[in-house]
């Protein structure tokens, strides 16, 4: 009887924290800070600051690059998963610009959507 007890208690210890882990890796990511990205597409490359700022899910901040210029973003983080965008002019052009990735700490990858006219791929590290 003891040694039932004593298995079932072990039992819902181990599934008590198996869940909390798996709350914990839901959390999400914490961004609010200075990044530098790397940007690679097929009309080329740039490297823009981004600043983020993150409450909860919400995320707001501001782009800045020599290519598409300086904008403000808003975005969520939902766990590991990032999304923002932003609307900007290039020589007349209005662009909707969309990221969309995966962090990991102080790193973050994904695709980017210059408006249709491109795709590409991004990498970031938080400063």
């Amino acid at each position: 009887m003891r040694t039932r007890i004593l298995i079932t208690a072990l039992a819902l210890a181990a599934t008590s924290m198996a869940a909390s882990i798996g709350l914990a890796a839901q959390a999400p990511a914490n961004v609010t800070g200075k990044w530098l990205f790397t940007v690679e597409t097929s009309a080329g490359s740039g490297m823009p600051t981004v600043t983020l700022k993150q409450e909860g899910e919400k995320l707001t901040g501001h782009y800045s690059s020599a290519q598409l210029g300086e904008a403000d973003l808003t975005g969520s983080v939902k766990g590991a998963a990032i999304n923002f965008a932003f609307g900007t002019d290039v020589q007349g052009t209005h662009l909707d610009v969309t990221y969309a990735g995966t962090i990991d700490g102080n790193s973050m990858k994904g695709k980017v959507n210059l408006g249709g006219l491109g795709e590409g791929t991004f990498t970031g590290q938080k400063q």
